[in-house]
């Protein structure tokens, strides 16, 4: 099987075990809401403050999704002992690397698409001028924390800690993509445009790094 078929096949099926179970969406969900109504209380009425820290708090809850989401990735499959099944199976693990991180690329898109409606509801963030531009910046920054998270969370999920291990690598080592991504964030629904280029350019970099580097190193962790 080529890298694409066995990648396309990989994530339809964590895709499918998710949609079936739903138990990302129904954690994750609820729990975005109540920072976000957590944090507007705390910060008051005044929407000046409000909408500089929204960026901030959209992307935070992303990271904090995105750690949880890592973390059932590969916990139905540890405690099946279905990581032997892909450890055997005669394919490029490379390519199981990159059907995991799509598949939690989409679940993290649309997480991250119901995040930005509270925050547009409850904030009043607007989209800015070039809603293409930030939603370029959203397939990035959550191509990025797929791309690094994958690899982390089976990591963890091998190391005998497993759920206090996640946070533990993924929260420091995806700090600088998700800086990237605020900071893009916050120029785009300020209507800062020109300054935007760089942040971008940086999350792809992160991107192309992480992913290259999944691709290269996850057979090796998965057979260790």
């Amino acid at each position: 099987m080529t890298v694409a078929r066995v990648a396309w096949t990989v994530g339809v099926k964590d895709l499918r075990v998710e949609l079936r179970s739903r138990s990302t969406m129904s954690t994750v969900v609820p729990f975005a809401a109540t920072m976000l109504i957590a944090f507007g209380f705390a910060l008051g009425p005044g929407r000046t403050l409000l909408l500089q820290t929204a960026p901030g708090l959209l992307w935070l809850a992303a990271l904090f999704a995105a750690v949880e989401l890592f973390h059932r990735a590969y916990l139905a499959e540890s405690e099946g002992d279905a990581l032997e099944g892909l450890l055997l199976a005669p394919v490029d693990k490379g390519a199981i690397y990159l059907g995991k991180a799509a598949a939690a690329a989409v679940q993290l898109m649309v997480l991250l698409c119901i995040t930005t409606v509270m925050v547009v509801a409850l904030f009043g963030l607007p989209l800015g001028e070039r809603p293409a531009l930030l939603l370029l910046t959203f397939v990035l920054g959550v191509v990025g924390l797929t791309a690094l998270g994958s690899l982390l969370g089976l990591l963890a999920v091998l190391g005998r800690t497993r759920r206090a291990a996640v946070p533990v690598l993924v929260l420091p080592l995806l700090s600088p993509v998700v800086i990237a991504a605020i900071r893009a964030t916050d120029l785009l629904t300020r209507g800062g445009n020109h300054d935007v280029g760089g942040w971008l350019g940086l999350l792809a970099a992160f991107d192309a790094i992480f992913l290259a580097s999944g691709f290269l190193v996850y057979g090796h962790v998965l057979e260790d």
